[in-house]
């Protein structure tokens, strides 16, 4: 059987349909699957859009282009479902789970990726909310797979991450319990303590929703697919196609604009990141493959879990990624640049602090007292002040490096027959061009980021050479000054 009649007349149900991955997958779904029966995707009212407004904008998208071009009526395949989540039943209405009784195949990608979320915000989007949908998928007689979307880095303080899941670091139970019994700030007081000091609250409150996951493996057809850091598609619909600044995404156009100067970053690491569009392909050949093996598979066996990581494919440090950017982003400017596009990684805390200090609140303090000059509104050291926090937040994802088991997901290229290679496979993008990779992110992110030409304008690079300029002045006068010190205390001290 192939992929595409796999899927044929299935039934899914998505969560985090709005969100990066789901976007992807929905997308792929739709165009590689055309003889599937119908998506539905949970969605909430927001900013003052109705669910059915929010999945005809993201339908309209540059996103969907090629969907819409190739299968124009594939959009009446995709069935908004009114919910949240963070609600109990995930605020699904009964008119709404009748039709779901039908549903095949789960993928619950909805989560809450802040890194500084309260602890019971978290709790109740991440922990919760995966519960409050396994005990619905209890009811859906048809369900042949459920797909828990989690991440590589859900066990942090394991630095060699298996294909399993690891013991739990609280119960999920009376974790879920005081998020609903007690208020925010008594919860954030006790959470390095109760969250066995994890980095943050996204992986602490993960590593709980996959003991929900384990709890139910026998009672359900699930399973945990964990992808490292997702960015920007490799190939399809079409090349850099990204929706937000996270990973290097946003630290290249930080860099890129001039507000990012320093980053407290071992630029040795081998970092670990998957294209969007590889994240998708293989959520697709997991579930191919589990509905395949579902006869053969025993009922005690252990939760099947697939690190969806990349670094012992194609592995590439930090300092290369930025060394990438700042030399493409210097021929291909944005055109809302600030400063010469630069920036360098430093192991040291105090170095950085200074260099924080001097080129980032400095010029942060000159930007913003001109725009008050020009009745502008200031924005910069609001900005830096976020930079500076989220920064402090991934501290410890920038100065670790994690080595991920990859033995499952390898074997995924393996299932996918061979005419269908091309369209479902991604061994064959082993070798990747990381230089034509990071050029065609940073156009994406000029694109639909930025909403700027993906080409610079004549302007923009006539800005940047202004910039080079000024910034090799600002750089001698500033050396200048410090040497001129150096000498005025070395000759006391004589």
């Amino acid at each position: 059987m192939t992929i595409p009649e796999a899927f044929e007349d299935q039934e899914i149900f998505v969560t985090g349909a709005s969100g990066f991955v789901g976007k992807a997958l929905i997308e792929k779904l739709l165009r590689s699957c055309p003889k599937l029966g119908r998506i539905y995707v949970l969605m909430r009212p927001k900013k003052g859009h109705t669910i059915e407004e929010r999945l005809q904008l993201q339908w309209e998208t540059r996103l969907y282009e090629r969907l819409r071009r190739e299968q124009p009526d594939a959009r009446s395949k995709l069935v908004a479902i009114a919910g949240d989540v963070e609600q109990l039943g995930l605020g699904i209405g009964n008119a709404d789970l009748e039709r779901l009784r039908n549903v095949n195949i789960v993928y619950h990608s909805a989560a809450s990726v802040r890194f500084d979320d309260a602890l019971s915000t978290a709790i109740l989007l991440n922990t919760r909310g995966t519960h409050e949908l396994v005990k619905l998928a209890l009811e859906w007689p048809k369900l042949k797979a459920f797909v828990h979307v989690s991440t590589t880095y859900s066990n942090p303080g394991v630095l060699e991450v298996e294909e399993r899941v690891y013991p739990p670091l609280a119960d999920w139970r009376t974790t879920i319990k005081l998020a609903e019994t007690y208020d925010t700030e008594i919860l954030d007081i006790f959470n390095l303590k109760y969250g066995n000091f994890q980095p943050n609250t996204y992986t602490f409150t993960k590593s709980l929703a996959e003991q929900v996951v384990n709890e139910y493996r026998d009672r359900l057809p699930i399973f945990i697919f964990r992808p490292s850091i997702v960015v920007s598609t490799i190939e399809e619909p079409m090349p850099g196609w990204a929706d937000n600044f996270n990973g290097p995404t946003g630290l290249l156009v930080a860099c890129g604009v001039g507000i990012l100067r320093s980053q407290n970053c071992d630029p040795n690491i081998v970092a670990d990141f998957v294209p969007a569009d590889i994240v998708a392909r293989t959520l697709i050949t997991s579930v191919y493959k589990f509905m395949g093996e579902s006869k053969t598979r025993a009922k005690d066996s252990d939760l099947y879990v697939v690190n969806c990581a990349t670094a012992n494919i194609s592995p590439i440090t930090m300092g290369e990624v930025i060394e990438i950017g700042k030399t493409f982003i210097r021929k291909n400017p944005f055109e809302k640049t600030l400063w010469l596009p630069g920036g360098g990684m430093t192991t040291c805390p105090v170095l950085h602090f200074v260099r924080f200090c001097t080129m980032h609140l400095l010029m942060a303090i000159v930007v913003d007292t001109l725009l008050r000059l020009y009745n502008e509104k200031p924005f910069l050291i609001k900005l830096q002040r976020r930079i500076f926090a989220a920064f402090s937040a991934l501290q410890v994802f920038a100065m670790t490096e994690w080595h991920f088991q990859n033995d499952n997901f390898r074997a995924l290229h393996d299932v996918v027959p061979v005419n269908e290679v091309s369209t479902f496979g991604f061994m064959q993008h082993a070798n990747i061009n990381y230089t034509e990779f990071f050029q065609h992110g940073i156009r994406g992110a000029k694109e639909f980021l930025l909403k700027e030409s993906p080409e610079s304008s004549s302007a923009a690079r006539i800005r940047v050479k202004i910039f080079y300029v000024l910034d090799f002045l600002c750089r001698g006068i500033v050396y200048s000054f410090l040497l001129r010190l150096i000498f005025r205390f070395l000759v006391r001290l004589w």
